[in-house]
């Protein structure tokens, strides 16, 4: 990408979306197209037609979507399918229309099967089935990536797909009800320490596996794809490494300086019993990643206690 070049990064107010304009605007990219939803709806293709005629961006990072976690994927299913099917799909075949030189598809790791075999690598895409509980959420992504690798293969275009493991950072969605494990720990945590309460309480049985990765490195690895890698076959993006609930809740407990009492409500559904994605195709192409765990709470915790009156508000809007 050239310094010049005109870049829109599509969901730039979310997770991962900002994190990657953090990155571009610290790698000397300012050429960047930035639409809230409000001002433009990517579920309605006449208004995506009409935005990518009128401003022509020569590259897109696609991290729109509509995301949560278990309990808002598991009552939203078809809000979840249905708007992120419209997103993506507007988006790249505009994209193709406009004559885009590259688009980054942003996924999930949640793709691969329920009982996938660890760690997952990208060839074990559809050989079992799904999470039930995210599964509509999964088969959009699925769809998404599917477009970026059959555009390019019917009409030659450089439009590539990167399936990041469970995300956290700055401007995560800290909704205890909407949102995923690490940012929801640590509000309860922050507001335990706060109020002085006895106990915590964490959903499940605290025995799954997970892998974390600070969204700041994965805005650096969409960097460096969008820079070095060109193949329609999709790449994992995580650390490699994974820990368990109770192990994250622990580092949690320890950052926040929470005292009180851990407790695991085991009727809480624990979801996919271990998810570490094999991340060998990204470090052979030559990216691996910077933070720790323990570093990335720690930052993100630093951002979530000055944000915490404007974290607050949104919760209860």
């Amino acid at each position: 990408m050239e310094k010049n070049a005109k870049i829109y990064v599509a969901g730039h107010r979310g997770l991962a979306g900002s994190a990657i304009v953090r990155a571009l605007m610290a790698n000397g990219y300012t050429n960047l197209v930035l639409k809230s939803s409000q001002e433009l709806d990517l579920r309605r293709q006449e208004a995506v037609e009409a935005f990518f005629a009128a401003e022509q961006p020569e590259y897109v990072f696609l991290a729109a979507a509509k995301v949560g976690g278990i309990q808002a994927n598991n009552v939203y299913r078809a809000e979840f399918i249905y708007e992120n099917l419209m997103i993506e799909a507007n988006v790249i075949h505009s994209a193709y229309l406009n004559g885009v030189k590259k688009l980054l598809f942003l996924g999930s790791s949640c793709i691969y099967p329920k009982l996938c075999p660890q760690p997952m690598k990208e060839d074990y895409l559809l050989t079992g089935f799904l999470e039930p509980t995210n599964e509509p959420y999964a088969i959009a992504k699925i769809a998404g990536l599917k477009l970026c690798e059959n555009y390019c293969r019917q009409y030659g275009v450089n439009f590539i797909s990167a399936m990041p493991t469970n995300l956290y950072g700055f401007n995560d969605n800290f909704d205890l009800a909407n949102s995923h494990v690490l940012p929801a720990l640590m509000r309860k945590f922050h507001e335990a320490k706060v109020s002085g309460a006895p106990t915590v309480t964490v959903w499940g049985s605290g025995t799954p596996l997970r892998e974390f990765l600070y969204v700041d490195d994965l805005a650096d690895a969409l960097l460096f794809l969008m820079q070095h890698y060109n193949e329609p076959q999709f790449v994992n993006v995580g650390t490699g490494d994974e820990v368990s609930i109770k192990e994250l809740a622990l580092t949690m407990k320890a950052v926040v300086g929470y005292e009180g009492e851990l407790v695991f409500d085991a009727d809480k559904p624990d979801g996919t019993p271990r998810k570490l994605l094999d991340v060998s195709r990204l470090h052979e192409a030559g990216w691996q990643a910077k933070t720790s765990l323990k570093e990335g709470i720690e930052k993100t915790y630093g951002w979530f206690v000055e944000s915490y009156g404007q974290i607050r508000g949104r919760a209860a809007a």
